[in-house]
């Protein structure tokens, strides 16, 4: 190599080092200042009694032992439990059925694909939510196909829940695309082999689609359950932020806004977030140990 050569015994390497930290100063910044940061102060306010206004002040673990006799919290566990344990099945269902349609080679498949994936996109905006409310309303679309008069399902203790977890199954289309990828990667000898040997459609789907397709199940579920219990916007416009009517849209999340921005309590909110990070981390180790008994993998 000449001499003054700009490769890796030169001085050329130091000096993309410094253009790439400089390109990365930005995320550095971002995580520090948008994440990291945010996340050791609300470890620390999780142990204090703040209310935004005064200086917070040192309680130990007060905020931690209210939540154990919290009756709206438990409510809202409650309620935040069966939103996830019912709509996360559904839309995976869902979202896989369309896939294996979609799999078929229709024509149009660019469209369709793009069309299906957009409510994953909508679903959990402002306007979906307005428009959810609406359709579901006394007057809404859903009463007068059906010829249903007086009857508002989101003013209905009974049904309000059950329009959100409709809502949540509407949005498949995310997980959708990922099942119409796992499909592809499946190789099409295995059912022509098994075809060959006289197994059905529902046979080729139990023993070879379901078997091979597992990793993508397993990661859509771990992915849709994290979402699922974060949902906070559509419970926030339909219920008005109030988690009405009496609680029973009163998800997780909207009950820790409540505490935090209405009731001005951001020490209790503060621990009541990271309690959501212990759950979510506590479904997400159950799913990684239940793995090894259902997902299939190619070694």
């Amino acid at each position: 190599m000449r001499k003054g050569s700009r490769g890796p015994l030169g001085g050329g390497g130091k000096q993309d080092n410094k253009a790439a930290f400089a390109f990365l100063a930005p995320w550095f910044a971002g995580l520090l200042l948008i994440t990291a940061g945010p996340i050791v102060a609300s470890f620390v306010l999780g142990f204090t009694d703040y209310n935004l206004i005064q200086p917070p002040t040192f309680n130990g673990l007060d905020n931690f032992a209210r939540m154990l006799t919290d009756v709206r919290l438990h409510r809202a566990l409650g309620v935040t439990l069966v939103y996830v344990v019912v709509s996360v099945p559904l839309q995976l269902a869902a979202a896989l059925g369309l896939a294996l349609l979609l799999d078929k080679g229709l024509r149009g498949l660019a469209f369709y694909r793009s069309a299906f994936y957009l409510p994953s996109l909508l679903g959990s905006s402002v306007a979906v939510a307005v428009l959810w409310r609406q359709i579901f309303g006394a007057d809404g679309l859903v009463n007068q196909l059906f010829g249903i008069e007086g009857r508002g399902w989101i003013s209905d203790p009974d049904t309000a829940l059950s329009t959100l977890i409709i809502l949540n199954v509407w949005t498949f289309g995310a997980p959708m695309v990922i099942f119409l990828a796992g499909l592809r990667q499946i190789p099409r000898m295995y059912y022509e082999a098994a075809a060959t040997d006289g197994a059905g459609k529902w046979t080729q789907f139990r023993s070879i689609t379901i078997p091979l397709l597992s990793p993508i199940v397993f990661f859509n579920l771990v992915l849709q359950i994290i979402h699922a219990f974060q949902s906070f916007t559509q419970a926030f416009v339909v219920s008005g932020g109030t988690g009405g009517p009496s609680d029973s849209t009163l998800f997780y999340t909207l009950y820790l806004y409540q505490r935090g921005f209405h009731n001005f309590d951001m020490g209790y909110a503060s621990a009541l977030a990271w309690l959501l990070l212990v759950i979510i981390a506590g479904f997400t180790a159950v799913n990684f140990w239940a793995a090894k008994f259902w997902v299939v993998y190619d070694d």
